[in-house]
């Protein structure tokens, strides 16, 4: 009878424990609001929203299937066009206002974006760029390409497939981008140092695929011994390859671009383009939401992380692991 008693005794206790452990948790939640329990609110401000940008296409899905996975409720914004600069600043001013938990940039001008990064600093909303930086230390994280490395990619693809001594032309985008200024710097750090070749200019595209086709077609009329091109990024390779295509150049004059479309694979196997750098854009979204998530919770997160490119020919493009690379919009 004692040893029951005291079995009791002592079920009596644990209940008695249990009760308190709860009511103290439901207490602690009832006074935090139950903050813990709201998913978290992410807003991702990018360069485009046009559907005819693929590459922010399939970086915004990387966003969503992040957001997904981890609970997150995330919003991708941005101007039509990558030039829109001041449209950019002025959603981004608009999205510090609506005091989102965390805020995602790829910042269409290195510079001009900078001040918004201390606007968003002082209103303690953490900030992590993706695809293309901003001139501040502010970021808590960075998450692109190193575009130093895949612009010398390009170069020594081109330089690769070059014979003899060539002059080529770099057909790039919007001028103050982050992302352009480093391609350019990774595309001449190569070529210029090799006697062979002569870089006859770098010219702008405003990432409009018309105003790179244009373009070409005047500089291989300008430089009639023009042997190569350098797209950096997916208009400007377009563009440069309908302007060869149209000029009846293709495989005269060689062509390595950025990116990956539908226009381009089908360049690709027309022999118009050579070669193209293939970043990861899904992963960059994906990366970004996840950081977000890790600061949130308190998770140290590195400070700068490079998604990776591959350099995809013909010869590759239809490589299983290349497919999902080379293949992203079906």
């Amino acid at each position: 009878m004692a040893r029951r008693s005291d079995t009791k005794r002592l079920l009596t206790f644990v209940l008695a424990v249990l009760a308190v452990t709860l009511a103290g948790s439901y207490g602690l939640a009832a006074l935090r609001g139950n903050e813990a329990d709201k998913p978290l609110n992410v807003t991702v401000v990018i360069k485009s929203v046009s559907k005819e940008m693929e590459f922010w296409q399939v970086l915004s899905e990387g966003v969503h299937a992040a957001a997904k996975e981890f609970g997150v409720n995330a919003r991708v914004v941005g101007p039509q066009r990558e030039t829109d600069i001041d449209v950019q600043i002025d959603m981004l001013r608009q999205v510090v206002r609506e005091k989102p938990d965390v805020i995602l940039l790829a910042a269409a001008d290195y510079n001009r974006l900078a001040p918004l990064a201390d606007e968003i600093d002082k209103a303690g909303i953490p900030l992590i760029t993706i695809d293309s930086g901003v001139n501040s230390e502010v970021p808590r994280g960075f998450i692109a390409t190193d575009n130093v490395e895949a612009g010398k990619k390009a170069a020594r693809k081109l330089a690769e497939l070059l014979e003899g001594p060539s002059q080529i032309a770099v057909i790039s985008y919007v001028k103050e981008t982050a992302t352009q200024i480093e391609r350019e710097r990774g595309v001449r750090e190569v070529l210029e140092p090799d006697g062979r070749f002569e870089i006859v200019g770098t010219y702008y595209s405003n990432g409009d695929e018309n105003i790179a086709y244009e373009t070409t077609k005047e500089l291989l009329r300008e430089y009639p011994d023009l042997k190569g091109v350098v797209g950096l990024n997916e208009p400007s390779s377009v563009g440069a390859g309908r302007a060869i295509k149209d000029m009846g150049r293709g495989g005269e004059v060689l062509l390595v671009g950025f990116d990956s479309s539908v226009d381009e694979v089908r360049l690709l196997e027309e022999g118009v383009i050579q070669a193209t750098v293939v970043q990861r854009p899904f992963n960059m979204g994906y990366l970004g939401v996840k950081t977000a998530v890790d600061l949130s919770a308190g998770r140290k997160a590195p400070a700068s992380t490079d998604t990776g490119s591959i350099v995809i020919t013909k010869a590759n493009m239809y490589e299983e692991e290349n497919q999902q690379l080379v293949f992203p919009f079906k």
